[in-house]
């Protein structure tokens, strides 16, 4: 029911507070936001100024020109715990988000706008570990290898898990694409 004193306004305001209404106000709100993305959507932004210095890759705001992800590497060999494993891959995308927000925001937005996608895998060794921070490093990946305290599971100063990214999909895939889900 229509409060009183609109309820004398006629037909015109009863189709205007109604479905019409409704529809109107989608209708606009689809028009400003097609028009805002035309506007801003597409502009192209540098990933220069990574961990590595000027490794430049260009792709857009919404990730048209690849999309954007973190990898943690979790060592397979020190059978760790589902909650410790959650707790270190937690340490590792904290420290990477950390260290991308001080040396390159851009990229963060980028990877942020993405829907900040992570990918666990696991790694048979501490080997494999340092070979791929090594790849990471070369390629211009932002890294972040965690040593764990041994306050629990693990000896202390185990290097657990390495964080790779945020970045180009397509990059890092270069780096950890053969390794296996956790």
């Amino acid at each position: 029911m229509l409060p009183a004193r609109l309820s004398n306004s006629g037909p015109i305001m009863e189709l205007l507070c109604g479905p019409l209404g409704v529809v109107a106000g989608l209708g606009c709100g689809l028009l400003i936001g097609w028009h805002l993305r035309g506007r801003f959507g597409s502009v192209s932004k540098s990933l220069a100024g990574t961990e590595a210095g000027n490794n430049a890759c260009e792709s857009s705001v919404m990730g048209e020109g690849g999309e954007f992800k973190m990898i943690l590497v979790v060592r397979n060999d020190l059978k760790m715990g589902k909650g410790k494993v959650a707790a270190q891959c937690s340490h590792a995308a904290v420290s990477a988000y950390k260290q991308v927000q001080r040396r390159n925001p851009e990229l963060l937005k980028q990877w942020e706008y993405c829907g900040q996608p992570k990918v666990v895998v696991k790694a048979p060794d501490e080997n494999t570990l340092i070979d791929l921070l090594s790849h990471a490093k070369d390629v211009g990946l932002p890294v972040s290898l965690i040593q764990d305290a041994g306050r629990t599971q693990v000896v202390p100063g185990s290097r657990t898990v390495l964080g790779i990214g945020p970045g180009p999909s397509d990059l890092i895939d270069d780096v950890t694409g053969d390794l296996k889900l956790y």
